[in-house]
């Protein structure tokens, strides 16, 4: 909806205006700033030193004439105020609003800042991002096998609702935040809730274990791809130097047998060769490292460095193919698989609803966690790439679009999966429950790299299929990097606020070394604990504890009044509701679910140990634990009596400044 412009919307600040001609507590233009008196909207804390704006006056004083709002900073200079009626802190920028409570210096650098943050050149280069970072590996190979376990086609209903009370109202709730505050995970916290500060380094860290496995698996993927351009595929016999005796061709034209010890080509290829994991005792012995490995993520890392060493400016241009190739792919690859004999008993299996399974908790705890990993919130990726929209960018429609993009995206993959194992089925008279007993990455890997072998066209489909996985794992790389890098120059602008290309290298060099872990013959070993333990319950406690301080110490009425800010309207009674009671009741349940039943692991023959339980859990409370211990350190060095010291670290140290001067408002 457009908003007429009035006369006075029509008036820019530089404007003539006599400053001595503002009445005491009424709002004063001067020097491009709107200046209101502080005196109208602050309380005074028990030491009369500290400042601070109460969360409904803030929402108070922050309209002005034109209906746009002008925060109020609450940031004093040496624990002073300056009046109103006194020196406004010089600035020239017109664009953005705030109070005279700060004092000059810092109130030109905040300014300064704002003015300076970058965004994005286009609405689409933010949208295909997001979509690039939610839609990834996951949605290929997880959503598909968790449907046709938990139901098929029965399934879809509790995610659905999943989706509609928990999922989609905590992606909108980030990019919300993101856009409004204009901060990265950590510093946003000094204009929400300081004392949950911690929330952001444990997000940084909790990025830097993803990144540590989750290019692992696009280096195999990098290393089929590599491997794929030969005329015959090498997964497709057992005529090669790593194949066993008990290797058995599935499509052979001779009659062959199948034993209890039969190994397809496809496995061997990706046990034997790529992870060689034969090689290794398990996490006990991970043995050296697989130098082709090595080489394939080094160039990854390269390609994600030169993709983000500048900005969102050149990410975003990147994510026009990283984020649009897969689906060009996936159609493709669907036609292809709609055309196989025997599709049509993969896609009944994919699809036929089981409605006994809805009775069952753990379906619920799937479809839930299936939709919070999917659509990713707490990864600090959200508050990232929001907080380099324009501040009147409609983020609602934004959430909307995305979320239902990402959730079809991962039903249209079952479609691509299970039309091929279908045909695998078909081809070796075998159930498809038979074909479709390998789940994560296995699934892609063994079973659908066979598929893919055995069809004409072999080597194009396979070419074109790992180029897929690599473009999805991509721009997830880059969007999981950007959240950290945005946080922590957003802390720390003095010390890296100039020196992105620096801290980008550094940090992709930090990265890559610790995946060589990940890199060696047991490497596998160690990405399937990584990926159980590192993330799930942590990313899901920072959640959780995310949405009760926005809700309940920031205050839902002070966040629907900053949404209505940047849309022009609130949001109604359903958001409302789902912020403050179901979303964190949904994360709540699915944390409780986890620890009360966490997963027995098993890859390929190996059990793992009962103390790798206990290593899991300690690596996933590593990143957590910053938590409370920024709390405690808060508490402890904030001044006065125990009550003030949590008053003050509850309040909002710093106020946002508002961008100002677009009359065209977007509405929810």
């Amino acid at each position: 909806m457009e908003k007429k412009a009035t006369r006075n919307e029509t008036e820019p600040l530089t404007s003539k205006k006599d400053f001595s001609d503002c009445s005491k507590g009424d709002d004063c233009k001067e020097n491009g700033l709107v200046v209101r008196n502080p005196k109208s909207a602050l309380r005074l804390v028990e030491d009369g030193n500290k400042v601070h704006p109460s969360q409904g006056d803030k929402g108070e004083a922050a309209q002005i004439s034109n209906g746009y709002s002008g925060v109020q900073s609450s940031v004093p200079c040496n624990g002073e105020m300056e009046d109103a009626q006194g020196t406004a802190p010089a600035a020239t920028t017109t664009t953005t609003t705030t109070t005279s409570t700060t004092c000059g210096a810092e109130a030109q650098q905040q300014l300064m800042e704002l003015e300076d943050r970058e965004t994005w050149s286009k609405k689409i280069d933010f949208l295909l991002s997001v979509i690039g970072y939610a839609v990834d590996l996951g949605n290929v190979w997880r959503f598909p096998y968790i449907c046709y376990q938990n139901g098929g086609g029965a399934f879809l209903i509790p995610y659905t609702i999943m989706a509609i009370f928990g999922g989609i109202p905590l992606f909108y709730m980030e990019l919300a935040l993101g856009q409004y505050h204009r901060n990265g995970c950590i510093s946003i916290w000094r204009k929400i809730c300081p004392i949950f500060k911690g929330i952001g380094f444990a997000i940084c860290i909790i990025d830097l274990y993803v990144a540590s496995y989750y290019n692992t698996i696009m280096a195999w993927a990098f290393y089929y791809l590599i491997s794929s351009f030969t005329v015959e595929l090498p997964w497709t016999s057992c005529t090669n130097p790593w194949n066993t005796g008990n290797c058995t061709n599935y499509f052979s034209k001779d009659n062959v047998s199948w034993s209890l010890h039969s190994i397809s080509p496809a496995e061997e290829f990706y046990t034997r060769q790529v992870l060689q994991v034969h090689r290794s005792d398990g996490l006990d012995d991970l043995g050296g490292i697989s130098w082709q490995l090595t080489l394939c993520l080094l160039l990854i890392f390269t390609i994600v460095y030169f993709s983000i060493w500048k900005g969102v400016k050149t990410s975003g241009k990147v994510v026009w193919v990283t984020a649009t190739f897969p689906y060009i792919i996936l159609f493709i690859l669907l036609v292809r698989g709609a055309t196989l004999p025997g599709a049509w008993r993969g896609v009944l299996y994919y699809l036929k609803p089981d409605w006994q399974k809805l009775l069952a908790t753990e379906v619920w705890v799937d479809a839930a966690a299936q939709i919070f990993f999917s659509l990713g919130p707490g990864f600090g990726v959200l508050l990232a790439y929001a907080s380099y929209n324009k501040f009147h960018n409609n983020c609602y429609q934004d959430a909307l679009v995305t979320s239902t993009v990402n959730c079809l995206t991962s039903f249209v993959s079952g479609f691509v999966i299970f039309t091929v194992l279908g045909y695998m089925a078909e081809m070796r008279n075998e159930d498809v429950s038979e074909v479709a007993k390998d789940t994560g990455p296995s699934l892609l890997f063994i079973t659908y790299a066979e598929a893919i072998a055995n069809m004409p066209a072999s080597t194009f489909f396979a070419i074109i299929f790992f180029l897929m996985l690599l473009t999805l794992g991509l721009d997830s790389t880059f969007a999981g990097l950007e959240g950290v890098i945005t946080g922590v120059l957003d802390e720390f602008p003095h010390v890296w606020g100039k020196r992105r290309e620096l801290f980008v290298l550094g940090l992709t060099i930090v990265c890559f070394l610790g995946s060589l872990a990940t890199l060696t013959f047991g490497g596998a070993y160690v990405v399937k604990l990584f990926e159980e333990y590192a993330t799930g319950p942590a990313v899901l406690t920072v959640v959780f504890l995310e949405a009760v301080a926005v809700s309940w110490f920031y205050g839902i009425t002070q966040f629907c009044n900053d949404v209505k800010e940047m849309l022009g309207s609130a949001p109604g009674w359903y958001w409302r509701v789902c912020w403050v009671a179901i979303s964190p009741l949904f994360l709540l349940f699915v944390t409780c679910s986890f620890l009360s039943n966490p997963p027995e692991l098993r890859l390929f023959d190996y059990d793992y140990p009962y103390w790798t339980t206990v290593v899991g859990y300690c690596i996933g409370t590593s990143s957590i634990i910053f938590i409370p211990i920024y709390m405690v350190y808060r508490l402890v060095i904030t001044p006065g009596t125990l009550k003030e010291r949590i008053l003050k670290s509850i309040t909002p140290e710093t106020a946002t400044e508002i961008p100002f001067g677009d009359i065209r408002m977007n509405t929810v």
